[in-house]
């Protein structure tokens, strides 16, 4: 299953997409300072040391290790991470979860429009 992350904007500190390929279209935010490449990347449900909870994870990212989804309303919020409303993230994991029990992949691929 592939979901996909497109840009749309960016300025100075951020970078503004959407999430599309669930049933939802879902708002992004990023920071331009720390944006993970183009590219098609699969995403799994593992723990986070960090958050002390599974959350989405960004695999393979070149370069770059514990590259999450996760909810967060400024740029500053991130440091490569993909932020999103609370409600786009539980989607995001409700989408892994429901996938992981069919043993189906899940591919995020990321493009820019702007």
């Amino acid at each position: 299953m592939n979901i996909r992350l497109t840009r749309i904007s960016r300025a100075e500190k951020a970078v503004r997409g959407t999430i599309t390929g669930t049933p939802h279209v879902l708002p992004t935010l990023e920071n331009a300072q720390y944006i993970i490449p183009e590219g098609k990347y699969e995403l799994a449900m593992t723990w986070s040391p960090r958050f002390k909870k599974k959350m989405p994870l960004v695999c393979s990212v070149p370069g770059r290790a514990g590259i999450r989804i996760h909810s967060g309303t400024r740029p500053e919020h991130s440091k490569g991470c993909i932020l999103m409303t609370p409600k786009g993230v539980e989607t995001i994991k409700e989408l892994l979860t429901k996938n992981a029990k069919k043993n189906e992949k899940v591919y995020l691929t990321i493009s820019r429009e702007y």
